[in-house]
């Protein structure tokens, strides 16, 4: 009998305190749809400062810029982290042209990728190899690909419902394919650009050398572009390609995390990490590239404040740098929780776009996804469904001992713009990117108050 009753109010205290967050919840998105001002404060980041690769001017001006809107969106405290973070420059715009037996040149758009070598002053001219995965890389051998450009002309995989999954399956010839062609005596590689649509616009990105292989000049190509070389290729096999980079990696510069906190009521020590990624790349404005999640994030203060949330535990807002080409915030961050011996209970992350939230991903143990699950329900009402599957972000992953997340929106045009030059303020609707802020808010409402 005993045991019944407690069940009973067990349950009924379960139900109660439903009722109470579901009131909350509307609360939340109420005031951020009315009220919302981060589709403004993103006019001021993407338009405003514009480009902010790690250890650029722009990237200095948007920690000041991020600090400030803290303040003022009611954060308790507001500090910085310093991160060196490597210093990358671009340099003069790049030229690509595809030249064919028969003399005729075809100037392409291309876009050193991150991290990269320059070419020599004077360009680097050879001759180009098709190659559609690393498998046929390794069949061709030194062979046939010493003294060449490899062309990695893999595309995204249409059978995929979500792009980041089509992403993940094509990034490695971006990220690792320099040395793999390097490893058999390549002089450069061009890249189709990490895209499902046929543009004009290179899609940058970063890549990482192996050190135990020459550093050879890698560029990212447009869709169109590939097609077109693809198509010359086949007619023409000794077609050739010249690439002029001024790319250069500098010294490492420093540069700050900005952290703002509102402090538990009753469990302090007990810590919620939320943020994304202040950088972008030089040649975006990075408005969804991370733009978005960093106001989804910064303004859950103004909303707390609005609504008149105290939450139990810790909520620490991060906007991180150098998750484009280094991700040294992210390790800096995670290195300082270890040194410091905090108690962190969650990490949520939006680094996807500003587009329709759809759920949220996690990384977390079963027992602590069950209670994740169990707050699906709440966040049904406002069109957020997808709790299925993995996926938490970039800056959050160095914290592997905690539960991470993070936020899931509709993936079918987020690279049409990632990191492209069309990736601009004016591609952000604002109703989608307000409600991605009020989802945020809301699960760190339960994080704050319920933990996992």
């Amino acid at each position: 009998m005993k045991k019944a009753v407690l069940l009973l109010l067990v349950l009924s205290s379960l139900k109660l305190s439903a009722q109470s967050d579901s009131v909350i919840f509307r609360a939340i998105y109420t005031d951020e749809l009315v009220n919302g001002k981060g589709y403004d404060w993103l006019r001021e980041l993407s338009v405003g400062i514009g480009p902010r690769l790690s250890g650029s001017a722009n990237a200095a001006e948007a920690v000041r810029w991020a600090a400030k809107k803290m303040k003022e969106a009611g954060a308790d405290t507001v500090y910085l982290q310093q991160v060196t973070v490597p210093k990358w420059v671009r340099g003069e715009k790049e030229f690509g042209s595809i030249v064919e037996k028969n003399g005729n040149k075809t100037e392409v758009p291309i876009l050193a990728l991150g991290n990269s070598v320059a070419t020599k002053s004077d360009g680097l001219f050879a001759s180009v190899i098709e190659i559609h995965d690393f498998n046929e890389l390794k069949k061709l051998g030194k062979e046939k690909i010493s003294g060449k450009i490899v062309f990695y002309n893999h595309p995204f995989k249409e059978g995929f419902i979500n792009t980041f999954d089509a992403y993940s399956e094509a990034v490695g010839y971006r990220w690792a394919g320099p040395s793999e062609a390097s490893r058999y005596g390549a002089v450069g590689t061009i890249c189709r650009s990490m895209t499902n649509i046929n543009d004009d616009y290179p899609h940058t990105g970063a890549m990482h050398y192996n050190d135990s292989l020459p550093k050879i000049p890698c560029c990212a190509i447009s869709t169109n572009a590939a097609d077109l070389l693809s198509r010359i290729l086949r007619a023409d096999k000794e077609t050739k390609f010249m690439m002029k980079m001024n790319c250069q990696m500098m010294d490492s510069v420093q540069s700050y995390n900005v952290i703002g906190e509102i402090k538990g009521t009753t469990l302090p020590a007990e810590i919620v990490v939320a943020g994304g990624h202040l950088d972008s790349w030089d040649n975006c404005n990075g408005a969804h590239d991370d733009g978005t999640g960093i106001v989804h994030t910064m303004e859950v203060f103004r909303i707390f404040k609005a609504v008149g949330i105290k939450p139990k535990r810790t909520i620490r807002i991060i906007a991180f740098m150098n998750e484009e080409n280094g991700l040294r915030g992210g390790k800096t961050y995670a290195a300082e929780v270890m040194r410091k011996n905090e108690k962190h209970v969650a990490a949520i992350e939006s680094d996807a776009g500003g587009f329709l939230p759809l759920g949220f991903g996690c990384e977390m143990e079963d027992e602590k996804r069950i209670k994740f699950l169990s707050w699906a329900p709440l966040f049904l009402p406002y069109g957020l469904y997808d709790f299925n599957g993995e996926g938490d972000g970039a800056d959050i992953s160095p914290l592997t001992n905690i539960p991470r997340i993070g936020l899931k929106v509709n993936s079918q045009r987020y690279f049409d713009f990632h990191h492209s030059a069309t990736d601009t303020f004016d591609k952000v609707n604002k109703r989608e990117l307000h409600l991605g802020t009020a989802s945020m808010a809301a699960m760190i409402y339960l994080l704050g108050m319920y933990g996992l």
